[in-house]
C-alpha cells in the first residue's frame, strides 16, 4: 500500500488531536473557512476548537479521503506541506463533514472544513 500508511494516518490524527487540545490551531484561508462555517451555522471564533476536537475524536485512519501519496499544499502559509483529508459523519451537523489539514511543528493548519460536497472527497 502506498503512502500514507494506516500507521502514518494514526500518527497524524494523534498529532492533530494534541495540537487542538493545546490550542495550536491556525486557519489557512480564513474567508473560506468563515463562509463554510456560516453555511454550517457555527461561530469560527468561539466554536472551531470544540468542533475540531469532536471531529478528531471520531476520526480514524479509515476515514482518510485524500490522495496516495498526500497532495502538497500550494497555499503560501503551508506551501509544500502534505495535506490530510478526512470525511466523517457528524451528529452535531447531521451530515458528512469533510476537513483537510496540514500538521507541522505541532500546529494544526486547517485548510478546509465543510459539509461534504461529493460522495467521495479527494479533491476538495
Amino acid at each position: 500500500m502506498g503512502r500514507p500508511s494506516h500507521k502514518e494516518l494514526f500518527n497524524k490524527l494523534h498529532g492533530a488531536r494534541k495540537a487542538v487540545q493545546e490550542s495550536r490551531v491556525a486557519v489557512v484561508n480564513q474567508l473560506a473557512v468563515a463562509a463554510d462555517a456560516m453555511e454550517l451555522g457555527y461561530d469560527v471564533e468561539n466554536e472551531l476548537q470544540a468542533i475540531l476536537a469532536d471531529l478528531l475524536e471520531i476520526t480514524t485512519p479509515n476515514h482518510y479521503t485524500g490522495t496516495h501519496p498526500p497532495q502538497r499544499s500550494y497555499e503560501q502559509m503551508v506551501e509544500g506541506l502534505e495535506l490530510f483529508a478526512f470525511a466523517v459523519e457528524s451528529s452535531r451537523f447531521k451530515c458528512r463533514i469533510y476537513y483537510k489539514f496540514a500538521l507541522t511543528k505541532d500546529v494544526l493548519w486547517l485548510v478546509s472544513l465543510h459539509a461534504s460536497r461529493l460522495q467521495k472527497e479527494g479533491t476538495s
